[in-house]
């Protein structure tokens, strides 16, 4: 497994460089400290995972996982950062990293969530995991009160193939006000049309 880490830490980069060289199943094929460093040099011996801190001097963490993504997407990205904040571990998330380990963690612990990765994983300290559990419970709670009672069986109709007309005729409302419920509807669910707002709502489970 090839590895390459970005730390801007000089004592922690070698530490890790020393802790990971010496795994028989490893190879640190380059060490980066900084993003541009990496950017520069990172794909002339690209690696299969990257080990990188968010906390860099100039190009933060979040920007160098984004552009490795767009440039290499076959390069998975596991964290290590001392950051545990919801938003900088959602951010980074969304920017392509696969992997969350904090600072402090262990080094079995940052060696075995390498391994987790290369084997299709996506390895986090009990912490980070803790949160990212905690945000879809939240999403969840919040999406099924998204819709009034009255917005859903609208969309229902819509979903049936029903026409403005016999929605209206159905639920015993003019047309004009099934046209302003759907508009309601296109509106919380971001959606641009009836295709669209069937599609997310049932990612969102609203029907």
């Amino acid at each position: 497994m090839k590895v390459s880490i970005v730390e801007d830490d000089d004592l922690l980069r070698e530490n890790l460089k020393i802790l990971l060289g010496g795994e028989p199943n490893i190879e640190v094929c380059n060490t980066f400290s900084s993003a541009e460093e990496a950017m520069a040099g990172l794909f002339d011996n690209p690696p299969e995972i990257l080990l990188v801190d968010l906390g860099l001097p100039k190009m933060s963490g979040i920007d160098l996982i984004a552009k490795v993504k767009e440039k290499e997407p076959s390069i998975d990205i596991m964290v290590h950062s001392a950051f545990s904040k919801r938003e900088t571990v959602f951010s980074a998330i969304k920017a392509g990293a696969s992997g969350y380990i904090l600072k402090g963690s262990t080094p079995r612990e940052i060696v075995e969530g390498l391994f987790e990765m290369k084997e299709g994983g996506a390895p986090m300290t009990p912490k980070i995991a803790r949160a990212v559990i905690g945000e879809f419970q939240q999403q969840d709670t919040q999406d099924q009160y998204l819709l009034s009672q009255r917005e859903t069986v609208i969309l229902q109709g819509l979903e049936e193939g029903l026409t403005y007309k016999e929605i209206a005729t159905r639920h015993h409302i003019s047309p004009h006000t099934v046209h302003s419920h759907i508009k309601k509807i296109y509106e919380k669910l971001h959606a641009k049309g009836r295709q669209e707002a069937l599609t997310v709502a049932r990612q969102k489970g609203l029907i």
